[in-house]
């Protein structure tokens, strides 16, 4: 290039020349205005493609649905539900006609779709100038309505998207913790969860009772759709070895649906009339112990219960079903809830930091219901919760108490041998000891 031929300016460049010849102040006034012009330049040319509304905020919602709207084709919008959401308040919103929303209303096979909103789902809409062309809402897992204009009426269907069940099946051996087992062996939180909670925490206390060495196996079903993981289903079959001791069951549900649940596989319920642990994953801190020292007094004090240590808020659970007697403040107990459970059987619950809606005098509780949540309150020298079994007003271990079954009833006892059989076959092809994974079965 010649010192004769002046270079082309980029907006920037411009803006640095007028800086140099101008000053700062100038060049100050300018160089938004460029820098503006600038990106205009620069930015990369918009997609046509549905964008989410935020209904939070009116504006946004106005100038998106604004900006979406064409003068010669249709406008499609895709709406996120927020919190208090309404359809009618969406469709005004998005300026949309509200006479179509009451004709849809009228319809019996709509009307429940469209009114119950989950915040955090996606509906798309379709409109022209107002107009409703089409809506699009998944309403489960696998079904979706879709709505579209035909004429002067509306089309609706319902598009099943069925999940594809895949049974797998883990073995574990505990070293540290069940969860931590769990995670090295690939078994999802929530498998874990039901193995505690809904299969064997009438059996095994897992605050009290497990050891290092204890092994388990479970063989549930892992969903999919269009090929994607969607997420861990219903656990068939689990065994748990704990002090070398076998516990297994499996599940059923008979053909007429009216008997369902985990059972050993001689056909006994799992659960039964009272977990073992009101608390979910906690430690021991003190045990049943009619000669035990008090922490506070120093003096030998029967402690005639078990304490479990957990951090203060700790969701607390009626042990089984029963009838609150009372709940308040009962001296060294501190907050303390008594379920009556019938046939002379009472459980107590200590040192709680409050109460559960569910805990009021007179008020039914069902076994795994929340009443309270841990604390301290009371004769206390940490959160924990102090929990007590009483029959006829003699305190019992509730670790050792034996809790009858529930029975498979008889005329089920063929259908449900052939169901579990097969259950347990294909659990028992899990390979012993190594925490790997067995495809058992796909559906």
């Amino acid at each position: 290039m010649s010192s004769s031929e002046t270079p082309a300016l980029t907006p920037f460049s411009a803006a640095f020349s007028l800086f140099r010849a101008r000053g700062w102040l100038f060049a100050g006034l300018t160089f938004p205005l460029v820098a503006a012009v600038a990106y205009q330049t620069t930015r990369p040319t918009a997609v046509s493609a549905p964008l989410p509304l935020d209904l939070t905020a009116l504006a946004a919602v106005a100038e998106s649905t604004t900006t979406l709207t064409t003068e010669d084709g249709p406008a499609s919008i895709e709406i996120t539900v927020q919190r208090n959401d309404t359809l009618d308040r969406i469709f005004r919103t998005a300026s949309l006609d509200l006479g179509t929303l009451a004709e849809l209303r009228r319809r019996p096979e709509v009307r429940k779709a469209l009114d119950l909103l989950r915040p955090g789902e996606n509906i798309t809409l379709t409109h022209q100038h107002g107009a409703l062309l089409s809506l699009n809402r998944q309403v489960s897992d696998t079904s979706t309505l879709s709505i579209s204009r035909e004429g002067d009426a509306f089309a609706v269907n319902y598009i099943e998207n069925p999940l594809e069940t895949e049974t797998i099946g883990h073995r574990a051996r505990i070293e540290t913790s069940l969860f931590e087992a769990g995670k090295q062996a690939g078994i999802s939180a929530p498998v874990i969860m039901t193995l505690a909670n809904d299969i064997f925490g009438w059996d095994i206390d897992f605050a009290l009772d497990i050891r290092a060495g204890d092994e388990f196996s479970v063989l549930y079903e892992r969903r999919f759709q269009d090929g994607s993981y969607v997420g861990d289903g219903r656990v068939l079959a689990a065994e748990f070895v704990n002090s070398g001791k076998k516990h297994r069951a499996v599940w059923f549900e008979s053909a007429d649906g009216k008997v369902f649940g985990y059972f050993t596989p001689d056909g006994s319920g799992m659960r039964k009339a009272f977990l073992r642990s009101p608390l979910d994953f906690t430690r021991i801190t003190s045990h049943f112990n009619p000669r035990r020292k008090h922490p506070i007094s120093g003096r030998i004090r029967a402690h005639t219960g078990v304490d479990y240590g957990a951090p203060s808020g700790t969701p607390i659970k009626a042990s089984g079903n029963g009838r609150v007697q009372f709940a308040g403040r009962k001296g060294g107990y501190g907050n303390a809830v008594i379920i009556d459970h019938g046939n002379g059987i009472t459980t107590l619950y200590g040192h709680m930091s409050r109460f559960s809606r569910n805990a009021r005098g007179g008020q039914k509780v069902a076994q795994g219901e929340v009443i309270g949540y841990v604390g301290s309150t009371g004769a206390s020298t940490g959160p924990h919760l102090h929990y007590e079994y009483r029959v006829r007003g003699v305190h019992k271990n509730p670790a050792k108490v034996v809790m009858p079954r529930a029975e498979l009833p008889p005329s089920y006892l063929a259908e449900f041998r052939a169901e579990a059989d097969t259950l347990i076959a294909q659990m028992n092809l899990v390979a012993p000891s190594t925490g790997a994974q067995v495809y058992a079965a796909n559906r």
